[in-house]
């Protein structure tokens, strides 16, 4: 099976192919044509999920499934959220959104936070949407060189390092991504 995974960003292309079984095929954007950044204008996660599966799916007619994913910190009251990848400014540059983030931290001594990754499918004219949380918290400090975006920040819960010091395999199995994805191949697999 091939599926459209409506996004640009090759690092969550690698995560996720790696996540899914050899019989699902991952197509990017780019080798359907689409080229254009498709506009993430809701307030919600779950709602910019399902504008780019649809775009998608009404503009080049495949089947295809879009994600979104937000940082959400609880002594931010839910921020940066919807706006994780663009929280320093619209040139969304992950050093720019880590320093923001951890100025804004700086003075607080709740760290907790949770990153949610809603999974929005389109497959044979029905949608599904999936929902991966993953609970931890805002280090001090940046550590490790993995991963991407918040990821040498974000220490899972139960682990003494971050996203960013875990393999691609370590990290997809705890991950909110990887949570969701396992409920987008247990959904296939059916």
């Amino acid at each position: 099976m091939k599926l459209v995974f409506a996004t640009n960003n090759k690092n969550k292309i690698l995560e996720v192919q790696q996540l899914l079984p050899p019989t699902i095929e991952i197509v990017s954007l780019e080798s359907i044509g689409c080229f254009e950044e498709i506009p993430e204008t809701a307030d919600t996660i779950e709602e910019n999920a399902i504008i780019k599966a649809n775009y998608v799916t009404q503009k080049y007619g495949y089947d295809c499934f879009a994600d979104d994913t937000g940082l959400e910190v609880e002594a931010l009251n839910g921020a940066p959220g919807v706006y994780s990848a663009r929280y320093a400014g619209e040139q969304r540059n992950p050093e720019d959104n880590m320093d923001k983030l951890l100025e804004a931290l700086s003075n607080k001594t709740n760290r907790n936070a949770q990153f949610k990754t809603v999974i929005a499918l389109n497959l044979n004219g029905k949608q599904h949407l999936f929902t991966g949380i993953a609970q931890g918290k805002i280090t001090l400090e940046r550590a490790g060189n993995q991963g991407f975006g918040y990821d040498p920040i974000f220490q899972p819960e139960g682990f003494t390092t971050t996203f960013a010091q875990l393999s691609l395999e370590e990290k997809g199995a705890i991950s909110h991504r990887g949570k969701a994805t396992a409920q987008l191949i247990a959904f296939l697999k059916n």
